[in-house]
């Protein structure tokens, strides 16, 4: 039994992710074509690299509602300021990055240095966000001047690879060695675990704390950004309920809500997992709202299988 629980904490990720794939394959045979595959990677970058920094959030024992407004707001922002101003690509991603992580650092101040509570603050940024993108595009989506100028091309592919998709996997390497082999990443871990233990010693825990939200916000923006570049428009209604997939790609991932517990790897699983059932429901022609109902049932599963194994893990110590 020992064997089998601490098989399951470990890789009860990956047990549910290749389960998933199995049903796909067996009810769809169109599940496994090439096509098919890069189009999911093309659907899922945006969200796998704000899963990046919301997974750090979390980690740090906080959480941040306001990822999918602020990757609206990023979609808004940097077609407007091609369409709109007529600015450079550079210039414009560049105020982008820099306006919503203005809005990272707010949300962080207010968590590290004002003691607001998490969900409040990201939810007042939440709504801030949403706002922000709707006054700017006016209610309507914005879209990009057909021209050279633009970040069209980020949506074409390198070969038979979207550069959507490479995109998203160098920022899941950056994380990753972020966390594994950098101070930072283990700083963040410790205030995850024991945040009274960590400012003990002496380490400025405010500042870590506020860096975090910085992050999430920039992983936002450039999610937003590239959506915006898949899409062609800018709209302030993009990444709408993008938070709650976000927050249920990291529980399936194994992050924990407590903090100081969570993988990038295992995060991008649970992201494959949600777009797993997604697509298949799709090539069934299965309505959207039976999607939810799976989703709260595989977020259910995989807490369970981490209790219950944490559980097997006590008794036996």
């Amino acid at each position: 039994m020992s064997k089998v629980s601490g098989f399951l904490k470990k890789y009860n990720t990956f047990v549910i992710f290749v389960v998933a794939v199995v049903i796909c394959i067996l009810i769809s045979p169109d599940f496994f074509n090439v096509t098919n595959i890069m189009n999911i990677g093309r659907q899922y970058s945006g969200l796998i690299i704000v899963c990046m920094g919301l997974l750090f959030v979390i980690l740090s024992g906080g959480i941040d509602l306001s990822v999918g407004a602020l990757a609206a707001m990023g979609s808004v922002l940097v077609s407007t300021f091609l369409s709109v101003f007529g600015f450079g690509v550079f210039e414009s991603v560049a105020l982008t990055f820099i306006l919503i992580g203005l809005c990272g650092l707010l949300t962080g101040v207010l968590v590290a240095y004002a003691r607001m509570a998490p969900f409040i603050a990201t939810l007042a940024m939440m709504t801030i966000g949403r706002g922000i993108a709707m006054v700017v595009a006016n209610g309507s989506p914005i879209p990009l001047p057909k021209d050279h100028e633009t970040i069209s091309w980020l949506s074409s592919d390198l070969g038979y690879i979207p550069i959507l998709v490479i995109f998203a996997v160098v920022v899941v390497v950056f994380f990753w060695f972020l966390q594994k082999y950098t101070t930072y990443g283990r700083i963040i871990m410790a205030i995850g675990s024991n945040e009274t233990a960590v400012r003990l010693a002496g380490i400025r825990v405010k500042l870590y704390k506020t860096s975090v939200y910085v992050i999430s916000s920039l992983c936002c923006a450039l999610g937003g950004i590239l959506l915006c570049s898949r899409t062609s428009i800018g709209s302030p209604v993009v990444g709408t309920g993008m938070e709650l997939d976000a927050i249920a790609a990291c529980v399936i991932g194994g992050a924990s809500l407590s903090g100081g517990e969570g993988s990038p790897v295992k995060t991008v699983i649970g992201v494959l997992i949600l777009a797993l059932i997604g697509n298949i429901m799709n090539l069934l022609a299965v309505p959207s709202y039976p999607q939810d109902i799976i989703k709260g049932a595989i977020i259910i599963l995989s807490v369970l299988l981490q209790t219950l194994t944490s559980s097997f893990k006590k008794d036996e110590g």
